[in-house]
């Protein structure tokens, strides 16, 4: 199978690997001393147990034009970075390509095939322009949602630090040979990755954690452990969720676990910094759009109040306005 990672970052290029070295023919879309590192040494996966895999030689290259058509492209980045390709993304497509995206929070599609009374509604918080829909047929989009956490450690060299399983889905609920022979590859990659004949109500089980998770740490700095054992977060954390509970069940959504149960996930993670936190540590774009500001759309779509996730948004908006106007950083330190 021919599969092109766009954004062979952490998770892109843990799949890459693992993909590749299983006999796959893959393309890694990347760039900087990333891009250089992998031409010349190969792209190395570091696994939980130690075990280290390398894809070499493997094609890399910054330019999507250059990939060719693809039966799979799995895009990697985060939300925010897809409408910066999207209209270079249709170079990598022929008539039955599968587009697996693989962004945090809630996805552009998230109301096309969809019954009801929102059918095909854009979500303006993750593609204001429209710009993703235009470029990406949706007759091609698989939704998936990625559990792993990996880092890049160093230039062409990533470390998985937990997790195997992504969960793949048609955004109709259908199930086709093609989500199959993705899952099927997946698989024989070594990774879970089940097929979910409901993809969006396992997206809100992750999106139901990051919108308060995420924006708490990155406000407090603070990890997982921290803000579920600290009585006021872990009650502000609740109360977010509380009212993003109440628009996915308004709009079919199906809440597998309890919240305290899902609270008590994070913090059996530990001392994890969330994504957002690591952002603000390292100067890096905030992913608010999809993981907030989206649920806050729905919300008004659906004539849901959204008060404490609207009070968390403006906070951590407004550190990310400052963090990108001063192009800074912002870290606690030991004195």
């Amino acid at each position: 199978m021919k599969i092109c990672i766009v954004g062979a970052g952490a998770i892109g290029g843990m799949l890459g690997v693992k993909l590749a070295v299983s006999g796959h023919e893959v393309t890694l879309i990347l760039r900087g001393a990333n891009l250089e590192a992998v031409k010349q040494n190969g792209l190395m996966l570091i696994e939980e147990n130690g075990n280290e895999l390398l894809a070499k030689p493997v094609k890399a290259t910054s330019s999507i034009r250059e990939a060719g058509p693809q039966d799979v492209v799995i895009l990697g980045l985060k939300a925010h970075q897809v409408a910066d390709v999207a209209a270079d993304l249709p170079h990598l497509m022929h008539s039955t390509t599968r587009v697996v995206t693989m962004q945090n929070g809630i996805p552009w599609w998230y109301f096309y095939k969809l019954s009801g009374n929102y059918t095909a509604m854009p979500v303006r918080a993750v593609d204001p322009d429209g710009v993703i829909a235009k470029y990406i047929p949706i007759d091609s989009v698989i939704g998936s949602v990625v559990y792993p956490a990996s880092e890049v450690i160093r230039p062409g060299v990533i470390k998985v630090i937990e997790g195997n399983r992504f969960t793949l889905g048609e955004i109709d609920g259908s199930d086709t040979p093609s989500i199959r022979a993705i899952s099927d590859a997946f698989k024989g990659a070594g990774f879970k990755a089940p097929v979910s004949m409901d993809i969006r109500s396992e997206i809100w089980l992750k999106v139901w954690g990051n919108l308060s998770f995420n924006p708490i740490s990155a406000l407090a700095h603070a990890t997982l452990e921290d803000i579920c054992l600290y009585a006021p977060t872990r009650e502000l954390a609740a109360n977010m969720m509380t009212e993003a509970q109440a628009i996915g069940e308004k709009l079919g959504v199906q809440f597998k676990v309890s919240l305290e149960k899902r609270i008590a996930g994070a913090q059996a993670v530990g001392a994890h910094k969330t994504s957002m936190l690591q952002d603000v540590e390292q100067g890096r774009a905030l992913e608010l759009q999809a993981l907030v500001a989206a649920v806050m759309e729905l919300g008004q779509i659906t004539q849901t109040p959204t008060p404490t996730i609207h009070a968390v948004y403006a906070l951590a908006s407004l550190l990310a306005k400052n963090l990108q106007q001063h192009k800074a950083t912002l870290k606690i330190s030991s004195i």
